[in-house]
């Protein structure tokens, strides 16, 4: 027994220390190679700037929880690439937008100092105005899109839309298309009254703006599906040569104009309907360009509001 205790003790003292090294040595070897895809995901992103967006991590093949990591960050670099191509095409587009009445207005004032007749003034000087409020109205909804962007909190409160939309449209006097209502009395949304307003507006400033005769306005409320058993839906149709099928989603983009001399001669920079569905999203609904048989429909849908 004092010869095997003697054996044993020295077996351990012996092979402890190197079945530890060992066990060391091949777990360090295993989690180097487990972890060499995860070391190779950091330097890529690390090396990844703001001007190489395009580039990815790479994918290992084992299929595991590395593979997912390395999924879901090639995901998101798709997003932020995505996220600067509309940036670049928003500050061109806009940059482009704001040169051309910039210029038209310096012209003018430059006609305006060179010509001595007084009598021309009146009108040199109403046309600078004329460019001038474009440029507010324009500055106006840049900012807009840009708290949109931000994804800024707003205050939403019980809303009660019948009334919204017929105070946006009592207070269109000597519009050059009438507007005719009908509206369902007590459909309440949750919402922001300034952005809604702003929405309803849109809607009909572009509906008047390619009318020929009439612009109908019509909610309703309908039976939906999900958690929201009831949907707010509000229609806006025109008269007008309507919205190719092609086209029905293209509308809403930032500074697209189908018809661009016509549009600017009304005074539209682009942007009306892409406000509208950014703030119709931001409400948690739905803006929408859908078939009709003359002329264009939008159609807007919100969630109602919750009645204990």
């Amino acid at each position: 027994m004092d010869a095997a205790d003697d054996t044993t003790t020295a077996a351990l003292v012996i092979g402890m220390p190197l079945l530890l090294a060992t066990v060391a040595l091949v777990t360090w070897r295993v989690t180097g190679h487990a972890l060499r895809p995860v070391e190779e995901i950091r330097a890529e992103v690390a090396a990844i700037s703001d001007r190489d967006l395009h580039r990815r991590v790479p994918v290992p093949a084992t299929h595991d929880e590395v593979a997912r990591l390395a999924e879901t960050m090639n995901a998101t670099l798709d997003r932020l690439e995505a996220s600067g191509i509309r940036q670049r095409q928003f500050i061109a587009d806009a940059s482009h937008e704001l040169r051309s009445p910039i210029t038209v207005l310096r012209t003018q004032l430059e006609v305006a100092l060179a010509v001595r007749d007084p009598e021309l003034w009146p009108e040199l000087i109403g046309g600078a105005l004329e460019d001038i409020e474009r440029l507010q109205h324009l500055a106006a909804d840049l900012l807009l899109l840009a708290r949109i962007d931000a994804a800024q909190p707003t205050r939403a409160e019980p809303l009660d839309l019948t009334v919204l939309v017929r105070e946006v449209v009592d207070s269109r006097l000597g519009d050059r298309v009438p507007v005719e209502v009908r509206l369902e009395p007590g459909v309440e949304v949750t919402a922001n009254a300034l952005w809604l307003g702003r929405v309803v507006t849109n809607l009909v400033d572009n509906a008047q703006r390619y009318a020929d005769r009439r612009v109908d306005v019509t909610l309703r409320s309908t039976s939906g599906s999900g958690p929201r058993p009831h949907v707010a839906v509000l229609e806006v149709v025109d008269d007008g040569p309507g919205v190719p099928a092609a086209d029905r989603e293209r509308i809403f983009e930032r500074f697209t104009r189908l018809d661009d001399s016509r549009s600017r001669d009304h005074g539209g920079a682009g942007l009306g309907l892409a406000i509208a569905r950014d703030l119709s999203a931001h409400h948690g609904g739905t803006l929408t360009a859908e078939d009709s048989a003359r002329g264009a429909r939008l159609v807007l849908r919100l969630p109602t509001a919750h009645r204990p």
